[in-house]
């Protein structure tokens, strides 16, 4: 892994950028040739205004179809761009005026010293939604929400979820990656029902590897209806044994909502501990 550049060049400033988006008709927030991909809209439209070519840094990949309300990047630009009286409030308006009403900035801001988007995170936030029982998911919400034809129980869905808990390899609920880590903390996978209905996850973790949540939403399904035991879960993560494909829930349902940082003074430390530990 090549190593990261945890302090702008001389001339540059570091930014972070809050940003939510629609993830339906996005491959992804990752370059990906042949794709509409949000890093690539991002970086465009950053590059435009600053007029000098811009790479980001994001909290979290998300995938295909994957939404977001709390992502965070970071970007250096150069110190020249704001001679111009250029405010962020004017940056934030600039870009969105520019990008697709499906992606927003939402906030602009200067990052703090060592803040590096990816590596100097603590935790990563997603909710899962999904409407069970085979009931009409109202036309609104038709992008966010994953439909199921049973119906679910959610005691048995929380029973399943806390057999999941804790520092594990995850490779059994994880696609596999060349060169990375199927190695998480699991901080928290908590059900709830809403007052329209629906069963909500909260799902908490240092990082998550790909399609990792969507995964653990469909070994829980498993055991919600019936067709599996909650012991069948901690047996796939012991065993590392892969679970199918055709389990995995669709994407629509998952939503990153927040990312964690420590205090300003221990970002930079933060961040060489997660490269030392990804090497």
């Amino acid at each position: 892994m090549a190593a990261p550049t945890l302090f702008p060049e001389s001339g540059f400033r570091r930014l972070r950028l809050d940003i939510a988006y629609d993830g339906t008709h996005f491959f992804g927030w990752a370059t990906q040739p042949g794709h509409r991909t949000l890093q690539d809209l991002v970086e465009e439209a950053i590059s435009r205004i600053s007029q000098t070519n811009i790479d980001s840094i994001v909290a979290g990949r998300t995938d295909a179809g994957v939404h977001a309300t709390g992502q965070v990047i970071h970007v250096d630009v150069p110190d020249a761009m704001f001679e111009r009286d250029l405010t962020y409030l004017d940056l934030r308006y600039k870009l969105n005026r520019i990008l697709d009403e499906d992606v927003r900035i939402m906030n602009v801001s200067d990052a703090p010293q060592g803040f590096h988007a990816r590596f100097s995170a603590l935790r990563r936030y997603y909710s899962y939604k999904i409407l069970d029982n085979n009931d009409v998911i109202a036309p609104l919400s038709r992008h966010d929400v994953a439909s199921w034809y049973r119906p679910l129980n959610a005691d048995r869905m929380n029973e399943a979820s806390a057999l999941l808990l804790g520092h594990h390899d995850f490779a059994a609920f994880c696609k596999f990656k060349v060169g990375g880590t199927t190695i998480r903390t699991l901080e928290k996978y908590e059900w709830h029902r809403s007052d329209e209905g629906l069963l909500v996850a909260d799902v908490v973790a240092d990082a998550f590897c790909y399609s990792m949540v969507r995964n653990l939403v469909g070994a829980v399904v498993c055991v919600a209806d019936g067709r599996q035991s909650p012991a069948w879960i901690a047996q796939l993560l012991a065993n590392k044994e892969r679970v199918s494909d055709s389990l995995v829930f669709p994407a629509r349902g998952l939503t990153l909502y927040q990312v964690d940082y420590p205090n300003n003074d221990q970002l930079l430390e933060r961040a060489k501990i997660t490269v030392a530990k990804r090497e």
